[in-house]
């Protein structure tokens, strides 16, 4: 009975740990606007992953410019063929903190931002298509979009190098949640 037991253990872990594949990953688009992120993407079974990352931008520009943030996004995803390889779907949570002043955006983006500086939280979620490429033995490239919904609670200054708080409010965020073109790396 305990060797059944013994074997019947050993042939589990095995198959369990053959379907477990991690990856490491980094957000190029993050990484151009100077936010640290990385990303850990764990295998759950042949067509299911679930993706952790993580993102802060702790930097003071000159001129009192700030756009410091702290993220965390957890997604579960589905893959149509194999895990690491082509088209999935992904569920994803997010949440961060946020102070950003006297910035001005591309595109009018946020445009109150450029006089103002705001500090707060937020948290969502949403879905998100996505497509890997396999480019080596371990390298992969990933494309990924996602929209959802986030619940943004934050405080108002003055602008963006004053203390002087002159409101607090909270909004409800509809739009794009999620924007990747991500290097991979797998073990």
């Amino acid at each position: 009975m305990k060797k059944l037991l013994l074997i019947s253990l050993l042939l589990i872990t095995t198959i369990f740990t053959r379907a477990q594949v991690v990856a490491v990953k980094t957000n190029l688009l993050y990484d151009a606007t100077t936010t640290i992120n990385l990303g850990l993407e764990f295998g759950l079974s042949h067509q299911w992953t679930l993706d952790v990352s993580g993102s802060v931008n702790p930097w003071m520009f000159s001129n009192h410019r700030q756009f410091r943030i702290w993220m965390a996004q957890p997604e579960i995803r589905y893959w149509f063929c194999e895990k690491f390889n082509g088209h999935f779907i992904g569920l994803h949570a997010m949440g961060g903190l946020f102070n950003v002043g006297n910035v001005e955006l591309p595109f009018g983006i946020l445009a109150s931002i450029k006089d103002r500086r705001y500090e707060g939280w937020y948290a969502g979620g949403g879905i998100a298509y996505g497509y890997q490429w396999v480019m080596g033995h371990h390298w992969n490239f990933e494309a990924a979009i996602g929209v959802g919904y986030d619940y943004v609670k934050n405080d108002k200054y003055k602008c963006g190098r004053c203390g002087e708080k002159v409101g607090s409010g909270h909004y409800n965020y509809w739009g794009p949640t999620k924007l990747a073109l991500t290097a991979i790396y797998i073990f």
